[in-house]
């Protein structure tokens, strides 16, 4: 049995999809079918069912992809561990960051991991977290920062940092604080008419629950995705926000916001960071791990 082909077809299962897999694996899509082929030829087993939605693992496929994501990792181990040998942490890490934390985050961590570990390899994606959700699950990637994430038989996920969410409103002329002091109910958030990401976004998603609670929902002006673009918009007089306070101290104008507390109940994000609940970390994963864990507390300890 070829790794090569052990690895295309654990891709292909794991991503539903052999242009997917063909897209994660960097290789010519008919290569990829043909090296799966050639495994189910020597097999004697049909190992995936084709059909116009993608491939999904037959029993036999099933059956061998839990036996092939062992035999992956304890190779991806070995290689690791023989490269310990020369003092070293090597292989590949792949990260998910949300965008408003990889703003924070994204250099430092490249930096440190370069310097703790020169020989390894490091992927960083931006994405909202239930995408990253997903592609923990499939094997996209190795490491995320979730915001409130959804528990799941998936993936294991440690609290890491709770974040304040705070009103933001466009500044009145001739105002000086950009942070009021005074809170506002959540029942008053729910009456203005808000800027607000579309679902599933981890803020919307809260948001929307939390009013629920209070026996309201909010009042949407427009649904936009991206930090920046909320913050043109709520500069510009189309409504108010719901956002943390670094998502708005690190924008490029926040001297142009004030930013209220809210209150009663006060609303909290909850930064998790999650792994896959079944794919053991290899030792560069792990130290990986500790140094994200790490610069989180450091970096994002004046947002809870």
């Amino acid at each position: 049995m070829d790794l090569r082909q052990l690895e295309y077809f654990v891709r292909v299962a794991e991503l539903g999809s052999f242009t997917r897999a063909a897209i994660a694996l960097d290789v010519a899509q008919p290569a990829l079918s043909r090296q799966v082929r050639l495994l189910e030829v020597e097999l004697r087993q049909n190992l995936l069912v084709r059909n116009g939605r993608g491939a999904v693992p037959t029993e036999a496929g099933k059956l061998l992809l839990e036996h092939g994501r062992g035999i992956l990792h304890q190779v991806q181990r070995a290689q690791e561990e023989l490269g310990r040998i020369r003092g070293a942490l090597a292989g590949r890490v792949a990260i998910g960051l949300p965008p408003s934390v990889a703003k924070v985050m994204a250099v430092p961590l490249i930096r440190e991991f370069r310097r703790r570990m020169p020989e390894a390899t490091l992927s960083i994606s931006e994405s909202l977290s239930l995408g990253m959700q997903e592609s923990l699950a499939s094997g996209r990637l190795d490491i995320a920062l979730l915001y409130n994430a959804v528990p799941s038989a998936e993936i294991d996920v440690t609290p890491l940092l709770e974040e304040a969410l705070f009103l933001v409103q466009r500044k009145p002329a001739g105002a000086a604080a950009r942070t009021s002091k005074t809170a506002v109910p959540l029942r008053e958030v729910a009456a203005l008419p808000l800027v607000i990401p579309t679902r599933p976004n981890a803020i919307r998603m809260l948001v929307e629950a939390e009013m629920a609670n209070q026996g309201c929902h909010p009042h949407i002006a427009l649904e936009i995705d991206g930090v920046a673009a909320i913050l043109d918009l709520v500069e510009d007089g189309a409504g108010s926000a719901v956002l943390s306070r670094h998502a708005v101290e690190t924008s490029a104008r926040p001297k142009s916001f004030v930013m209220r507390p809210i209150g009663k109940p006060p609303l909290h994000s909850k930064l998790s960071i999650g792994v896959s609940a079944h794919r053991p970390a290899t030792l560069t994963q792990k130290a990986m791990l500790e140094l994200i864990q790490s610069m989180a507390r450091t970096l994002l300890r004046p947002l809870s």
